[in-house]
């Protein structure tokens, strides 16, 4: 059997104004191995931007 979080990685989304890490989420490595991108308040800026994940 798989342990546990194995196949789930932490990864950080960042604002691509103000390059600020404000959120943290976890993502399947196998399933999405693309680049994750939401839809996030960004509270420095104070408005919504399309977060990207980073490295």
């Amino acid at each position: 059997m798989a342990k546990k979080g194995e196949a789930r990685n932490v990864i950080y989304l960042s604002c691509p104004e103000c390059k600020e890490r404000t959120y943290t989420t976890e993502k399947n490595k196998k399933n999405d191995t693309q680049r994750l991108e939401l839809n996030k308040y960004c509270p420095r800026c104070r408005t919504h931007k399309l977060y990207k994940e980073v490295k």
